[in-house]
C-alpha cells in the first residue's frame, strides 16, 4: 500500500510524486489519459521553478533542471500581457536568469522518466472514479479496483474529480473572452518574439519555441467582452488551420505563412480558486486548486511550486517530524500557497484587461504600462520578481511583527556553501543549516533532519549573519545576526524539527 496516491500525471502530479519519493515516501500515480500528452500546452518555465527542479537528482547524478534546460531555449526576457516592453531576467539573483521555453510534453517526459528509473509506478488509462476517507486512510477507486493510502493528492486539473468528490467548492469569475493558441510550423520561423495589438481588430503574438515551432496566440475583438454563455459556446467551436489563418489575417491585415499546425486550441479567461486546499487526508495542487487565463506559463509554474511546498510537509507529517504549524497552522500548505494563488488571480485578470480591452482606454493603459516597465524601475523589479517566482515569500509581515529576522519566510539565494551550491545541497527530507561562523559554531546541531554546512557570507540582506535554517523547499525558517546567542538558533532548530505530529 502506498503512503500517498497522486491523481493526475501532468507536471504538477509528477513533480509531487518525485519529491515525495525523494523524501522517502512510497507513492503511486493514477492518470485518466491513455498516455502522455502530445500537445505542448504550457511552454514557459520560470527561474524559481528551475531552482525547485534542481533539488531532484537522477540515479546518474544529473539534476532535473539541467536535463530540462538541455531540451529548452533560454530567453533573457519575459513578456507581461504581450506588451512590447518586456521584463529583463538577466540580472536576477539566480543560477537561471532567464525563462526556459520548453514544451510541457518535454517537462512531463523528463519527470516521468525520472519516476520510472526510481521505480515509482505511473498508471495511465486508470482514472480515479471515486474516493472516501476516514481518520485512518483514503480509499481510491479506479473502476472496480480500490486502492488504499494514507493521503491523496488531487492534481487532476481544472475539472478535478478529486476536488468535486471531496466536497471542495471552486468559486470564481465566469469567462468573458476566448483567446486562441496554436503551435505551428512557419515557412520562415520567427527567431524572436513579436506582439501585435490593434484596438480595432485584436491581438496576435508569435513566440519561438523548440523543435522548429512557433507558438501563436491572441484574440479577435469579437471574441472579447462576451457573456458567459457566449464564451462557453465560442470555446466549444473547433479551431482549424483555415480558421486560424483567416483570424490572423483579420487581426493584422497580413497572412502568416503557416505550413503545418501541431496543436490548435481555444482557451478562456475563467478564474476559479478552491475555497480550501485540504480536507482531512485529501489535498489539491495545481489546476485542481486554481485555474485562470493562461498568461506566460504562470499557472504551470505556480502549480509546480505548489508541489514543492506540499511534498516535504506531507513527508514530514507521514514520518512524524512535522511541527504542528506545518500541518494545520501558520506554515501549513494551505496558509502559504493560497495567497500565492490569489496573487496569481489578480495578476492574470490584470494581464487579461491589458490584452483584451480593445478601446482607446485600453490602448492608453498599455502605453502607460510600457512606461512603467522600463528596466530598473520599481514596477519592473516587482513584476520581474513575481513572474520569475523569486520574490514569493511566506508570512513575512506577520513574522516581522513577531520579532523574527527580516529574511524569515523569504527564498534563500543560491549561497556558496561547503558542498558548492545551496540549491544543490537541499534535500526534501531535511532542513539545511547554513553556518556563517568562521569556527563552524553550529556543527553540533547536525542530526537526522538537519544538515549543517559552512556558508560564505554575501553582500546585502545576507551579510552579518551567524546562521540561517533553510527549509527543504528553499525558504528561510530562521535567521540570526552575528552576535545572537547560539542558543537562539539551537532552539529554532529544535522547534522546526520537533517530532510532534498533528493529525
Amino acid at each position: 500500500m502506498p503512503q500517498v496516491i497522486v491523481a493526475g500525471a501532468g507536471p504538477v502530479g509528477l513533480l509531487a510524486a518525485a519529491l515525495l519519493d525523494a523524501a522517502g515516501v512510497s507513492v503511486e500515480v493514477f492518470e485518466r489519459s491513455a498516455g502522455p500528452s502530445r500537445n505542448a500546452k504550457a511552454i514557459t518555465v520560470h527561474p524559481r521553478t528551475l531552482e525547485v527542479l534542481t533539488v531532484l537528482r537522477t540515479t546518474g547524478g544529473q539534476r532535473i533542471a539541467d536535463i530540462l534546460r538541455s531540451y529548452g531555449t533560454p530567453l533573457p526576457r519575459a513578456h507581461f500581457a504581450a506588451l512590447p516592453q518586456t521584463l529583463d531576467y538577466s540580472c536576477l539573483d539566480t543560477p537561471y536568469p532567464f525563462v526556459l521555453m520548453v514544451p510541457q510534453t518535454r517537462t512531463e517526459k523528463v519527470l516521468a522518466d525520472h519516476l520510472d528509473h526510481r521505480g515509482v509506478r505511473v498508471h495511465h488509462n486508470t482514472p480515479v472514479t471515486a474516493l472516501e476517507q476516514d481518520t485512518a486512510a483514503v480509499r481510491v477507486s479506479t473502476g472496480r479496483t480500490v486502492h488504499e493510502a494514507g493521503y491523496l493528492i488531487g492534481a487532476d486539473g481544472a475539472h478535478s474529480l478529486v476536488r468535486r468528490q471531496a466536497g471542495i467548492a471552486f468559486p470564481g469569475s465566469a469567462p468573458s473572452a476566448v483567446p486562441f493558441v496554436a503551435d505551428v510550423v512557419l515557412a520562415e520561423p520567427r527567431p524572436t518574439a513579436s506582439h501585435y495589438w490593434n484596438r480595432r481588430t485584436g491581438l496576435l503574438s508569435v513566440l519561438p519555441i523548440p523543435d522548429g515551432l512557433n507558438r501563436v496566440f491572441g484574440a479577435e475583438v469579437t471574441d472579447t467582452q462576451l457573456t458567459p454563455q457566449q464564451a462557453r459556446h465560442r470555446h466549444k467551436q473547433p479551431l482549424t488551420l483555415p480558421v486560424l489563418r483567416d483570424t490572423i489575417h483579420r487581426i493584422t491585415g497580413h497572412t502568416l505563412d503557416i505550413r503545418h499546425a501541431h496543436w490548435l486550441s481555444r482557451t478562456t479567461d475563467e478564474n476559479r480558486h478552491a475555497d480550501r486546499y485540504r480536507t482531512g487526508r485529501i489535498l489539491l495542487a495545481g489546476d485542481a486548486a486554481h485555474t485562470q487565463l493562461p498568461a506566460g506559463g504562470q499557472g504551470l509554474n505556480v502549480g509546480l511550486q505548489d508541489a514543492a511546498n506540499l511534498a516535504w510537509k506531507l513527508a514530514a507529517e507521514l514520518q512524524g517530524w512535522a511541527r504542528p504549524s506545518l500541518v494545520n497552522g501558520d506554515h501549513s500548505y494551505t496558509r502559504e500557497r493560497r495567497p500565492v494563488a490569489e496573487q496569481l488571480t489578480t495578476d492574470t485578470l490584470a494581464q487579461g484587461a491589458l490584452m483584451h480591452t480593445f478601446t482607446h482606454g485600453g490602448e492608453a493603459l498599455r502605453a502607460m504600462f510600457c512606461d512603467l516597465l522600463i528596466q530598473d524601475t520599481p514596477t519592473h523589479e516587482r513584476l520581474a520578481g513575481w513572474l520569475s517566482g523569486l520574490a514569493v515569500a511566506y508570512g513575512t509581515a506577520e513574522r516581522a511583527e513577531a520579532g523574527h529576522h527580516p529574511l524569515t519566510g523569504t527564498r534563500a539565494p543560491d549561497l556558496a556553501v561547503r558542498e558548492g551550491s545551496l540549491l544543490r545541497t537541499l534535500r526534501p527530507d531535511r532542513y539545511l543549516l547554513a553556518d556563517f561562523t568562521p569556527a563552524a559554531d553550529f556543527s553540533t546541531l547536525a542530526g537526522p533532519r538537519v544538515h549543517v554546512t559552512s556558508a560564505r557570507p554575501r553582500p546585502g540582506a545576507w551579510s552579518g549573519l551567524a546562521a540561517a535554517l533553510i527549509r527543504p523547499d528553499g525558504y528561510v525558517a530562521h535567521a540570526a545576526h552575528a552576535g545572537t546567542e547560539p542558543d537562539v538558533t539551537a532552539a529554532a532548530v529544535t522547534t522546526w524539527t520537533s517530532p510532534h505530529h498533528a493529525a
